[in-house]
């Protein structure tokens, strides 16, 4: 049924259950499973200026990401043509730029990550991807 599945995990419980529902359809069809956690590093413009995160703020976020990644191929371990790799930049952008590379015929996305005014400042990476993906997409509630 599919040959490529990318699944995007924050680590949050929406993404747990879009990584188990990948790991079944890829399971099912015998596909390459691709998972894959966006690092994005936050920045607030003020004016003119603009203001980025303390670097003991970005050393503990890359040091969290890579703890998702490993967590991710923990997860997947055992399951054969299966990856999980750290992406930079702007998570909706980075995940359907990489569905593209990959050749994916899925992407699999938990519905929200996000929560509270980070949705709302950075809107929701899930209908960004449903929204401007050239693939379908399955959402996970």
């Amino acid at each position: 049924m599919f040959t490529s599945i990318l699944v995007a995990y924050d680590g949050s419980e929406l993404s747990q259950r879009a990584l188990a529902k990948a790991k079944e359809l890829a399971g099912e069809s015998n596909a390459k499973l691709e998972v894959v956690h966006v690092l994005h590093h936050p920045v607030v413009v003020i004016g003119e200026a603009v203001v980025s995160p303390p670097r003991s703020y970005e050393e503990e976020y890359i040091q969290h990401a890579q703890a998702l990644i490993d967590k991710a191929n923990r997860e997947i371990a055992g399951l054969p043509n299966a990856k999980a790799s750290l992406l930079q930049g702007q998570p909706a952008d980075s995940v359907l730029d990489y569905a593209g590379e990959i050749g994916a015929d899925l992407i699999v996305i938990g519905s929200r990550g996000l929560s509270g005014l980070n949705e709302w400042v950075l809107g929701s990476v899930s209908h960004h991807v449903v929204q401007h993906a050239r693939t379908p997409v399955l959402v996970i509630k």
